[in-house]
């Protein structure tokens, strides 16, 4: 899609990559602390309360690209909101997240799913489509919407933290190392609640996440469909820590939208109104 800017190393489309299989044990508890080290350390991790991120995304709309604008806001470990305002229409602003169990949604009425490649990777805040199926199967159950943000939430969260947190537990495996001609990446094999899987590919070199990788839904389908693909670049400085301040989504090789972030507030008031829980 013209206007995207290419991404480098592994994150490019992975063609040619390699994904070797460790000849001897490789420790995922050393691997994710040198991330968490080259992201800043455990200790200014630890400090973080709140996060308040702004941004636009570019999104894939049939033919055209949609501008959306953002602010995302986290209070760790279980509260978590993205409002969306689209510039270029005349409604207002539409509201996703969690606060703990409870779902928080406005307007009431459940936004419509991002468009793109079918089956398209949901962006942070708009619940991504049910797990894998089986081709030409039942379709899969499907995952309650509060299940859904938090599986995307951790999604985002790994490139900035390389970590889980209580509100969604996860567990990490070594998955071997993957080899491009740019370079290596370890690869991290991560399991979470309600069959969520993924993996992790982290740079060897720097030690900073490159991308996340989840098989997308498969339902009724001939051929298993491309994974769904998260990748994090520009990573800056940020009282200490280092956010990718760009995001690329994709289904396979497939641009579906790029977000670009302006500006991250570490330990901001958040207005508790934000993660309010409508009965």
């Amino acid at each position: 899609m013209p206007g995207f800017r290419t991404f480098v190393f592994v994150c490019l489309s992975l063609q040619g990559l390699v994904l070797l299989q460790a000849q001897q044990g490789i420790d995922p508890t050393s691997i994710m602390l040198a991330a968490r080290q080259a992201l800043g350390g455990d200790k200014r991790m630890a400090a973080v309360k709140t996060i308040v991120a702004t941004g636009r995304t570019r999104q894939v709309r049939g033919d055209n690209l949609v501008p959306i604008e953002f602010e995302i806001a986290i209070e760790l470990p279980d509260r978590y909101v993205r409002t969306d305002e689209i510039p270029a229409q005349e409604s207002g602003p539409t509201r996703r997240g969690f606060n703990g169990a409870g779902l928080i949604q406005f307007p009431d009425a459940a936004a419509p799913p991002p468009r793109g490649a079918p089956p398209p990777p949901a962006r942070a805040g708009a619940p991504p489509p049910p797990g894998p199926g089986r081709p030409g199967g039942p379709p899969p159950a499907p995952v309650d919407p509060v299940t859904a943000l938090k599986q995307d939430f951790t999604r985002l969260t790994l490139g900035m933290f390389a970590t889980s947190f209580s509100s969604y537990p996860l567990t990490f495996a070594s998955g071997g190392v993957a080899e491009a001609p740019e370079g290596k990446a370890d690869v991290i094999d991560v399991k979470g609640p309600a069959n969520f899987s993924a993996r992790l590919f982290i740079d060897s070199q720097t030690h900073l996440p490159l991308m996340v990788s989840w098989p997308a839904a498969a339902v009724g389908a001939a051929t298993p469909p491309p994974e769904n693909r998260i990748y994090y670049a520009d990573y800056r400085d940020v009282d200490g820590l280092r956010f990718p301040f760009r995001i690329r989504r994709a289904s396979g090789a497939t641009t579906t939208e790029e977000t670009t972030f302006d500006r991250f507030r570490i330990n901001a008031k958040i207005d508790p109104k934000k993660f309010e829980v409508r009965k």
